[in-house]
């Protein structure tokens, strides 16, 4: 038996021994559209995750983690998939927050912050969009102005579409320190709580039922002088680079919940006759098909010496999944047939439903998909960017 069929072997003896009891209820729970569902439980499951030290096991052995190798990395993102683990509540932490701090804060912030993330005990939350700065996150409003007194800096505007703020303890903010900057200038990277005067958080009901987004109104809250991390006008940097992180090792793990949901698709298909249209069965062939070509994407990438935000290839990754997910939401539908247009108690069917409301959404968040197109076009092509104002 190799190392890494080991490995497998032990991480899917623990979820088998672990995912029972008051936790089966979290099985393949938190996914598309449930962000928000059996909060408290889904907490209580990520200190069980961290207890068995399956939190940031990417990380360093000097931070915390267990120092896996990619591989080994790719394999518990899998098996945790393929076992039902349940979203997690502390991805924003473990795969944002966390390497962000590693790489870019001070001794005192990661000694103060990863412990809590390590633990399970702390959610993070990301304040980057705003009503008028999405996916053009240069035209961020929101600002973050010094108190000469403490050195703190007070912060008032808002953010919007942030997932899990109202679940959240910490919430990590961009915004703009220098009167008069435009653009990537002037910005700032700073680590708030958000249980204080100043902060409000009002969440956003979703057409699916769930409300797993929030705005969140700054009015005078604080940041400390000690939770700024790099430097005055570093914001674009560090914020472009925590991007990075996100297309990382767990993309493996996504991949895998939407294994899952074209193998419900399938089984469902199988069961109502819808297998029996040609038009059915080609469409199930394609998701079949670019399900396999993102995991090449992937592990090409992963594979590489380069870091992910370097590769040319990672910046299609986006593009790729979105579109696809969003296909897999209309095919879902096609299949359930009427079905699909009745609300019922099966959860199969409901988890359907959800997945196909919720990847509506996809191709926007996270930088729409025109967003993505320039990207690709700029940094991948190395084409001129086109001013503003031009057709």
């Amino acid at each position: 038996m190799s190392d890494l069929t080991a490995f497998r072997a032990e991480v899917r003896d623990w979820m088998a021994r672990h995912l029972t009891g008051k936790f089966a209820e979290l099985k393949y729970r938190g996914g598309s559209g449930e962000g928000d569902v059996l909060p408290e439980l889904r907490k209580e499951w990520e200190r069980e995750l961290a207890a068995g030290r399956w939190t940031c096991p990417g990380w360093s052995q000097e931070h915390g983690g267990r120092g896996l190798s990619v591989a080994e990395q790719v394999a518990f993102q899998e098996e945790y998939s393929r076992a039902g683990g349940p979203g997690r509540m502390g991805h924003i932490g473990e795969g944002l927050m966390g390497p962000t701090l590693i790489a870019f804060g001070t001794e005192d912030q990661k000694k103060r912050f990863l412990p809590g993330i390590l633990s399970g005990t702390e959610v993070w939350c990301q304040g980057y969009s705003e009503p008028s700065a999405g996916s053009d996150f240069g035209n961020i409003k929101t600002r973050a102005r010094l108190d000469p007194e403490t050195g703190d800096w007070i912060v008032s505007g808002q953010k919007v579409w942030t997932s899990l703020a109202h679940l959240s303890d910490w919430i990590f903010v961009v915004a703009r320190c220098e009167e008069g900057s435009v653009g990537r200038n002037g910005l700032i990277f700073l680590l708030m709580p958000l249980a204080q005067p100043g902060v409000e958080i009002h969440p956003i009901k979703q057409i699916g039922g769930g409300a797993e987004f929030n705005s969140v109104f700054f009015d005078g809250a604080r940041a400390k002088a000690e939770d700024v991390v790099g430097q005055l006008g570093d914001g674009w940097k560090i914020a472009m680079a925590l991007l990075g992180f996100e297309r990382g090792i767990s993309t493996l793990g996504q991949q895998m919940s939407f294994q899952q949901e074209l193998d419900l698709i399938v089984d469902i298909a199988k069961g109502n006759g819808s297998d029996r249209s040609p038009a059915i069965r080609q469409r199930v062939a394609y998701a079949w098909t670019g399900l396999r070509a993102m995991r090449y994407l992937a592990m090409r990438v992963l594979s590489d010496d380069q870091s992910a935000e370097t590769r040319r290839e990672a910046l299609t990754y986006k593009y790729q999944w979105s579109n696809w997910h969003r296909d897999l939401g209309r095919l879902a539908m096609d299949v359930l047939k009427m079905d699909a247009n009745v609300v019922s108690d099966d959860p199969r069917r409901e988890r359907l439903q959800q997945m196909f409301l919720f990847a509506r959404a996809d191709t926007i968040y996270g930088g729409t998909n025109e967003i993505q197109l320039n990207i690709i076009a700029e940094q991948g092509l190395g084409m001129p960017r086109e001013p503003r104002g031009k057709l």
